[in-house]
């Protein structure tokens, strides 16, 4: 199919099989998906390149915080699509695995129950290993006080500022796929979508437009009790002599964060001593995640707060308290913080993995997704795209 077609007598109409609003991870894994099926495909992005929550989190395809069952098996197909596309244009991805180290037995008690009850976890090599075998794997983990730890193989760690851009590109290169950066979508009425650069035909549209949930189909985002999520991050300087983190870090705090734990009784225990010792980091959402970027720095974060609007100024005090807690469990090489930003992504709170609707024929609206945009876009776009 041309994706120009004249009609006589008239001005020549943009068209493609596919149309992608927003060129964050979401977009581009439904424009893959639609290419691999054979679609002709343009995405449009209002920004000049991607700035929003796809470049601004940790890099980790964190399949091992996913919820039990079709979570976790989403984050699985994505990891493969992530190595698949590694593989072709050498992005960086380095199959670095993860640690949730344990200091305290109450944190110990959560993971061994998870191992015990987690099936497809065990199968994929997740395991719990001891104190001396986490610092073998790690010299970055505290050893004082190291009770134990779970090793688990299938995390990716990829630095979004360079792979956003790279899966950018590689749709461009291997698929043919259009994408008009600094071109926004001002209305979509089937088939028909008014843009900044012209109008538009297609068969399908798929709206993923993450943060900005206001422009199109707002009464479908306002039904669905969407919210914003603002977080707070940070990063070093490239580390010295080409120290390498190795699998990517956390401590118990996580384990009260992600959905993958949410069935584990000995969970109890572990909140409520979280919440005598740590009252400022619940209240604010904070767990603490370590990765490390392409060019050797470390990413540490992060803090959760949930409105519709949220200030954009950044606390400190916030930002002292992830680190005091980092110190807890992983000590750096060279921790001078070099850059700190606030994110913003969609939320839903009750408990819904994304918000996937259809406001007119032929136009399916995707957001949702949480903070697990990179862990589960690849897989959620095979599921509602399936290769023909």
């Amino acid at each position: 199919m041309s994706v120009k077609s004249a009609v006589a007598g008239k001005a020549a109409v943009n068209r493609a099989d596919t149309a992608i609003v927003g060129g964050g991870i979401v977009g581009l894994a439904h424009a893959l998906a639609a290419a691999k099926r054979g679609d002709k495909v343009v995405l449009f992005e209002r920004d000049d390149y991607a700035v929003g929550a796809s470049i601004r989190n940790f890099g980790m395809i964190w399949s091992v915080g996913q919820q039990r069952g079709a979570m976790y098996d989403r984050g699985l197909r994505s990891r493969a699509v992530w190595q698949e596309i590694s593989e072709k244009t050498g992005l960086w991805a380095a199959p670095s695995g993860s640690l949730h180290l344990a200091h305290h037995a109450d944190e110990v008690a959560v993971l061994e129950e998870f191992v015990d009850i987690t099936e497809p976890a065990r199968a994929n090599g997740t395991r719990m290993i001891t104190a001396a075998e986490a610092l073998e794997r790690s010299s970055t983990a505290v050893e004082n006080g190291l009770l134990a730890a779970m090793w688990s193989p299938t995390e990716l760690n990829v630095d979004p500022r360079r792979a956003i851009p790279a899966v950018a590109a590689y749709l461009v290169s291997e698929y043919g796929v259009d994408i008009r950066f600094g071109t926004t979508v001002r209305g979509i009425d089937m088939p028909t979508l008014s843009t900044t650069a012209g109008d538009w035909q297609a068969d399908n549209v798929f709206v993923c437009s993450g943060n900005d949930f206001e422009t199109l189909y707002p009464e479908v985002f306002a039904a669905s009790g969407i919210v914003r999520c603002k977080l707070q991050m940070m990063r070093t300087g490239v580390q010295p002599g080409g120290w390498e983190l190795g699998p990517m870090l956390c401590g118990g705090l996580t384990l009260l964060h992600y959905a993958a734990f949410d069935d584990c009784s000995s969970r109890t225990a572990l909140a409520e001593r979280m919440g005598e010792q740590y009252p400022f980091h619940r209240e604010n959402g904070i767990h603490v995640l370590l990765s490390q970027t392409a060019d050797g720095r470390l990413t540490i974060g992060d803090s959760h707060a949930y409105a519709k609007t949220l200030d954009p100024f950044e606390s400190e005090e916030i930002n002292r308290a992830v680190l005091d807690y980092l110190g807890t469990f992983a000590r750096l090489p060279e921790p001078e913080i070099t850059e700190r930003w606030v994110g913003f992504y969609p939320s839903l709170r009750d408990g819904s993995t994304e918000l996937v609707e259809t406001p007119e024929p032929g136009v399916t609206v995707v957001n949702g997704v949480g903070g697990a945009g990179m862990t589960l876009s690849f897989g959620l776009a095979q599921e509602l795209i399936p290769s023909s």
